[in-house]
C-alpha cells in the first residue's frame, strides 16, 4: 500500500474543490485586539484586524480576566497535574464550576478541556445511563455533538432544521416508554438563527423527554447576566443540560455542562472524556471564572457588541450585499461558491489588511459557502468602514451577486 499516494489523492481532492484550509499565522497584541500582526509565508509582518474571531467581547484581554491569570500563575504554576481524580482539582477548579452553575441556575457543572469535549463525551455517556435512550438531534447540530451522539451505540432521529412538527412526528413514531432526550442549540453559529427552545420543551415535555441545549455562541452574550438564550427567555429551569464554552465570549479555553448533581456526578462517573482528560490548568479556570462573574455584571459590553452587529448588517445590506440576519451576533455573507470564498479571503488579508476565514463545505452546505465576521466592542468605526469599503470594492470587482438573500 503506498500510503503517501493516498495522502496526495485526499489532499488533492480539497484542492481541487477550493476548501483546502490554511492557516495564518497571526499574533495578538494584549490591548491592541482586533489588531495584530500576520507573518507571511515569505515572513514578511504585516499588521491587520481580525473580523472572524471568537472572542466576541474582546475578555481575552480584560484586565479582570488577565489579573486573575497572573495571581494563579504566580500562586499554583502552569499545569494542573493530572486529571481531575489525580490531583487535578484545585480551588481555581472548583470556583469555576461555582460560578458556572450559578450562572445557569443549577445545582453544579462540570468542566471538560473544551466545549467539543463537553458535547462528545457527555452525548457518548448518556445511553450508559439511560439504557435504550433515544437522542432526537436538530439538523443542523455542532459536529461535537454529532460526533457524541454517533459514538454512542444507541439509537438517534435527525429531525429537520428547527422543524417542531418532524420532531413530534418522530417522538410519536417511537416507543412512549423508551427514555428520550432532545439535543439541539440555542444560536446556530454559521446562519446566526436561533432554536426554538420553548417550543422544543413544550414537546419535551409532553413526551417526558430531557432536554439538552448547546448555548455555546450563546453564554456571555445573552440573558441579563449572560446567561445564553434560555436566560434570556426564561427557560432555564426547563433545560436538563446547557452545554457552554470558556473559549468564546468568556476570551479564555474549556468547556462545560451543567444540570443537575445527580447528572454531573453520573457524566463525571462514567465518561471516558472526563475521566482520563488532564484538566484544564488553574490559571486558565482562574481566567474564566474571573471573566464569567465580571459579565454577569457588565451589560454595557454586551449592549455594545450587539450595537456594532447591527451597524455592521444595516451597512452591509444598504450596499446589497447577501447577509443572513436573523438578529443574533453573527453575520454571514454568502459567497456561494468555494473559490471565491476563498479569494475573497485572500484578497481582503493581502490588499486590506483584513482577516476572516472562508467557510466551505462540510461545515455549510454546498453553495452556501460564506465570510462569516463577528463584530466586537473593540471593533471601532475606523475598522468598521475599512471593511464596508473593501467588501463593496472587491464585491464589485470580482463581480458578485448583489440580491440580497431573505434573513
Amino acid at each position: 500500500m503506498d500510503f503517501d499516494a493516498k495522502l496526495d489523492t485526499a489532499l488533492a481532492r480539497l484542492h481541487e474543490e477550493g476548501r483546502y484550509r490554511t492557516f495564518i499565522d497571526i499574533e495578538r497584541k494584549n490591548g491592541q485586539f482586533p489588531h495584530a500582526v500576520w507573518t507571511t509565508p515569505e515572513g514578511e509582518q504585516k499588521n491587520i484586524t481580525v473580523w472572524c474571531g471568537n472572542d466576541y467581547l474582546g475578555m481575552g484581554q480584560h484586565p479582570v480576566v488577565l489579573d486573575a491569570m497572573h495571581e494563579a500563575l504566580d500562586a499554583t504554576g502552569a499545569g494542573s497535574g493530572g486529571t481531575r481524580n489525580i490531583s487535578g482539582t484545585t480551588v481555581y477548579h472548583k470556583r469555576l464550576e461555582a460560578e458556572l452553575a450559578d450562572l445557569h441556575g443549577k445545582e453544579e457543572a462540570l468542566l471538560f478541556t473544551s466545549a467539543y469535549i463537553a458535547n462528545d463525551a457527555t452525548l457518548s455517556t448518556l445511553p450508559r445511563l439511560f439504557p435504550g435512550l433515544i437522542i432526537y438531534s436538530d439538523s443542523l447540530n455542532h459536529a461535537s455533538m454529532i460526533e457524541g451522539i454517533r459514538r454512542n451505540g444507541g439509537e438517534k432521529r435527525i429531525f429537520a432544521h428547527n422543524d417542531l412538527d418532524d420532531l413530534r412526528a418522530k417522538l410519536a413514531a417511537d416507543d412512549p416508554a423508551a427514555p428520550k432526550l432532545i439535543a439541539f442549540e440555542s444560536v446556530y453559529s454559521m446562519d446566526g438563527d436561533f432554536g426554538p427552545l420553548k417550543e422544543l420543551c413544550d414537546i419535551a415535555d409532553e413526551f417526558g423527554a430531557l432536554t439538552y441545549c448547546d448555548e455555546v455562541h450563546a453564554v456571555g452574550m445573552y440573558g441579563p447576566r449572560g446567561g445564553g438564550i434560555a436566560e434570556a427567555q426564561g427557560l432555564m429551569g426547563r433545560i436538563d443540560i446547557i452545554n457552554g464554552t470558556l473559549a468564546k465570549a468568556f476570551g479564555v479555553m474549556g468547556g462545560y455542562i451543567a444540570a443537575s448533581a445527580k447528572m454531573c456526578d453520573a457524566v463525571r462517573s462514567y465518561a471516558p472524556g472526563f475521566i482520563f482528560t488532564t484538566s484544564i490548568p488553574p490559571t486558565v479556570a482562574a481566567g474564566a471564572a474571573a471573566s464569567v462573574a465580571h459579565l454577569k455584571t457588565d451589560q454595557a459590553l454586551r449592549d455594545q457588541q450587539q450595537t456594532q452587529a447591527k451597524i455592521l448588517k444595516t451597512r452591509l445590506r444598504g450596499l446589497g450585499l447577501p447577509i443572513i440576519d436573523h438578529g443574533s451576533h453573527i453575520v454571514p455573507l454568502i459567497v456561494g461558491d468555494p473559490v471565491h470564498t476563498q479569494k475573497l479571503s485572500d484578497m481582503l488579508l493581502q490588499d486590506h489588511g483584513i482577516y476572516v476565514q472562508p467557510i466551505n463545505f462540510p461545515t455549510v452546505p454546498r453553495g452556501t459557502e460564506r465570510l462569516r465576521f463577528t463584530p466586537s466592542p473593540v471593533h471601532g468605526p475606523r475598522e468598521m468602514d475599512a471593511l464596508v469599503k473593501a467588501l463593496d470594492a472587491l464585491w464589485s470587482h470580482c463581480a458578485l451577486n448583489r440580491a440580497e438573500l431573505a434573513g
